[in-house]
């Protein structure tokens, strides 16, 4: 590394001159202010040369939108002129004291994988006068998780599996309501005895009758993620030629929420959940339960993103018997509302969830606006063919009262 010398030239001539009219006019007291300039600008010019380099690195930081900048500095910068720069936003620059690292946070509405910052890096000289070579530090990519929203209730379907969980079945078993009440049998315990029915129903006592109660069982959900599109408010970005603005959610980080509420919805009430990406099938998350089974998950949907243009899918996911597929997916095409159709008809309780964010078409032209219209016709005219066949809609812009209806209803 190399110092470049910057005003040390003119802080000498500077010097010299208060000197010069000190002697002159006899006034040492002045000549006091000039010498010191002149000792700093020359050490400066004699010892401006190579040096031990400058050397930054950008580190993630405890959360995704923490980042830490080591820097470290040779022995004579005493100043660290930095510029700290976001894909999108406006670059921050500030002048500290030397220090071995910068602390930096940020806030985004947005998930997934992206780049975290980049930043330029310059070194001060202790008197001002030297600086180094501007230093470019390349921006490190991370991967932020979904932040989940609480979700009061959660749908189940009609047919559950197991002997354990939290949700009543139709079998005979233990811990679930009043199935009805019946003679003493083999198989039965004394614990089950009900003393009341028994005095009532046999006051001698030659015939006891027991409480027989329904099973507890879990709810198998498998939730199919459609990766494929990643879309904003702004319908001129659909194309994807101009950016997202970064205060915007897409459609496929609302998706990535969806996805991450419902999984610890229904791993809390101790259910099998299981993740696909609709985009990638090859990387499937299997189904499980559990805080841990939750946080995979929520890791697992960090690095969803689309892959290339949307393609059919030739093989669909293999869905258990009797499990309760969540699609959640933006319906702007075909293939996730016939998937959705496909699974309902092999006798699967279906919910559609749409993450499609609002629509912003205010500053649109008046042909931009016609092909909007036709394309939310068609979505329309899409999701009214999933409600006809009994798949149950959500709008993840307001889902409580969604999920709540679907929690009551019972499906045909």
């Amino acid at each position: 590394m190399t110092w470049h010398v910057a005003g040390a030239p003119a802080q000498l001539g500077g010097g010299l001159l208060v000197v010069l009219l000190a002697v002159v006019a006899g006034r040492p007291d002045l000549a006091v202010l000039g010498v010191p300039l002149v000792l700093m600008a020359a050490q400066e010019l004699l010892t401006a040369g190579p040096t031990s380099p400058l050397r930054a690195r950008i580190e993630p930081g405890g959360d995704s939108w923490t980042a830490r900048l080591e820097l470290d500095l040779p022995a004579r910068v005493g100043w660290v002129r930095a510029r700290v720069s976001r894909r999108s936003h406006t670059p921050r620059e500030v002048v500290l004291a030397a220090r071995p690292a910068l602390v930096v946070r940020a806030r985004s509405v947005r998930t997934g994988p992206q780049e975290l910052l980049s930043a330029d890096v310059q070194g001060i000289g202790l008197g001002g006068a030297g600086t180094t070579e501007v230093l470019r530090v390349p921006a490190r990519e991370v991967a932020v998780p979904p932040q989940a929203r609480r979700v009061a209730a959660v749908p189940v379907p009609r047919r559950l599996r197991g002997h354990t969980g939290q949700h009543e079945s139709r079998r005979p078993g233990e811990g679930g309501g009043l199935r009805d009440l019946a003679p003493f049998g083999a198989g039965d315990t004394v614990r089950r005895v009900d003393w009341k029915t028994t005095a009532r129903q046999s006051p001698d006592l030659d015939r006891l009758w027991v409480r027989r109660t329904f099973g507890l069982a879990e709810a198998h959900v498998v939730v199919i993620l459609d990766s494929r599109d990643d879309v904003g408010p702004d319908p001129r970005t659909w194309s994807g030629t101009l950016p997202v603005r970064p205060d915007d959610a897409t459609s496929l980080d609302l998706a990535r929420q969806a996805a991450d509420s419902l999984t610890r919805a229904y791993t809390d009430v101790g259910d099998r959940i299981g993740v696909e990406d609709l985009g990638s099938l090859r990387h499937p998350m299997r189904a499980g339960t559990g805080r841990r089974h939750a946080e995979r998950v929520r890791q697992w949907l960090a690095v969803v993103r689309p892959r290339g243009a949307p393609r059919r899918v030739a093989r669909p996911p293999k869905i258990p018997q009797g499990a309760l597929v969540v699609v959640v997916s933006t319906f702007l095409d075909s293939e996730a509302g016939d998937l959705a159709l496909r699974w309902r008809r092999a006798g699967h309780r279906v919910l559609a969830v749409d993450v499609l964010p609002p629509v912003r078409s205010a500053h649109l032209s008046t042909r931009e606006r016609l092909a909007v219209r036709l394309v939310v016709l068609e979505r329309e005219d899409r999701l009214a063919s999933l409600d006809a066949a009994d798949v149950e809609l959500v709008r993840w812009a307001d889902p409580d009262v969604a999920l709540r209806r679907a929690t009551r209803r019972r499906p045909r």
